[in-house]
């Protein structure tokens, strides 16, 4: 009876490391400026991705088939989430859409996959063999708080240098990145060595290309803008634009920062357009959209210099499709062509 129970476990054992070999999943690189994917350059044309239902505050995926369906319709081959998906049944559906993901890991989520409890290698261990994954996720505009950290940005640098430094020892197969605030700075890139591309989300008025001039004479590594766009409401009239929603105004904005972003003489690897849809939760009642909010650096949005935080989406919350969806598509589409 033991003997027999032996082999049993011997068995499943073999089993077991038999389907461990037989994972096939994308290894994904950097070579100088570029991203790879495979042995093929990778231009992300993205989308930023926190699914909040009316009513909610927290993220929920019961409507990722539709989203992933217009995601496909609109091109978008990469996901950037602010949070980790545990989630292997999700993780499976974007994949089998064709689309990768972009996992974000905060600093202090009460123990819950985060840098600070170090539960987030945890994560990464579990779901590093996926092929859903692009990059694993430092952080999202953090150096505009030091106050999250004793008042010394330092302490973050750090802390996502040793974070990254962690990754690499468990995962030689996906890079590192972070979603800097716009351009990082002389102490940010010196206390960072260990980050393999840099993340940036860049809200320059409908004048991105002046970031990748910047970034070219600072560093030779990979870089993408982890959020670039405009909303959908014109809190005054500006720029030729009416007072009130204005879908037109975040459709020509979104055209020009897209095209000049993928016009970057090879400098920029992509975009992670923010956002996919509206986010109610974010100012007021979360069962109404509400006008107003604040954001760092807001006054780069264009073209009223206010960002609406409820209005972002390229769909609205019932995911019917605003006018900047078709630009978006279009220039998605065409960097496949191309």
């Amino acid at each position: 009876m033991k003997n027999r129970a032996f082999y049993i476990l011997l068995f499943f054992s073999i089993s077991l490391m038999a389907c461990q070999k037989d994972i096939q999943f994308d290894k994904v690189s950097v070579l100088e400026r570029q991203l790879l994917v495979g042995d093929e350059a990778y231009i992300i044309t993205g989308i930023c991705y926190h699914p909040v239902p009316i009513g909610s505050s927290k993220r929920s995926f019961e409507t990722i088939d539709k989203d992933l369906e217009l995601m496909v319709e609109a091109g978008i081959n990469t996901i950037r989430v602010y949070e980790p998906i545990d989630d292997i049944n999700v993780l499976d559906k974007i994949d089998a859409a064709g689309v990768k993901v972009i996992i974000g890991f905060g600093y202090d989520q009460k123990g819950f996959f985060d840098i600070k409890s170090g539960s987030f290698i945890n994560y990464i261990n579990t779901y590093k063999n996926h092929n859903a994954i692009l990059m694993w996720e430092l952080g999202n505009e953090y150096n505009y708080h030091p106050e999250w950290f004793d008042g010394e940005i330092k302490n973050w640098y750090n802390a996502m240098n040793d974070a990254a430094d962690l990754i690499h020892e468990n995962d030689s197969n996906h890079p590192v990145t972070t979603a800097h605030g716009d351009l990082p700075n002389t102490l940010a890139l010196s206390l960072s060595p260990n980050i393999d591309v840099w993340g940036m989300n860049v809200y320059r008025w409908t004048k991105p290309e002046s970031i990748f001039i910047e970034w070219e004479a600072v560093s030779s590594k990979p870089m993408y803008l982890s959020e670039a766009g405009g909303d959908s409401y014109m809190t005054v009239s500006a720029e030729g634009y009416a007072q009130g929603e204005n879908q037109k105004a975040q459709a020509d904005a979104n055209k020009i920062i897209l095209e000049k972003s993928f016009d970057s003489k090879g400098i920029c690897s992509g975009v992670a357009v923010f956002s996919f849809t509206d986010g109610w939760w974010k100012v007021g009642e979360n069962d109404v959209q509400d006008i107003g909010g604040t954001a760092p650096n807001s006054s780069g949005v264009p073209f009223d210099r206010d960002p609406n935080e409820e209005f972002w989406g390229i769909v609205d919350i019932h995911r019917n499709k605003k006018k900047t969806f078709d630009v978006i598509k279009e220039v998605y589409q065409k960097q496949k062509i191309d």
